[in-house]
């Protein structure tokens, strides 16, 4: 697994599964729909929604803003020199070893 270079954190996973109810255009989004949008494994999503996930990459977190019909930093904190980037779960670092 390849690490992250400046990864963006999910402000709220609440804040997400409220935004997938009702995103910009008044209409909800299923996560296999918003999975669709970003290019990724529907599981991503789930585990973001579910608090399980925290970051995900610039491409992913700005597909996410567009579907949901909200500007980046709504639902995502950039990460970099005042921002660190949250620690690896202990289970991935085990898996890449």
């Amino acid at each position: 697994m390849r690490t992250q270079s400046n990864p963006l954190v999910l402000v709220s996973p609440d804040l997400l599964v409220k935004l997938m109810e009702r995103t910009g255009d008044g209409t909800s989004v299923s996560v296999r729909e918003l999975a669709d949008a970003v290019g990724c494994h529907p599981s991503k999503i789930g585990h973001l929604r579910r608090g399980e996930r925290e970051t995900a990459t610039e491409a992913e977190a700005l597909a996410i803003a567009r579907r949901l019909g909200v500007d980046l930093l709504v639902l995502w904190i950039p990460t970099g020199r005042t921002t660190p980037a949250p620690a690896p779960e202990p289970e991935l670092v085990k898996a890449t070893a």
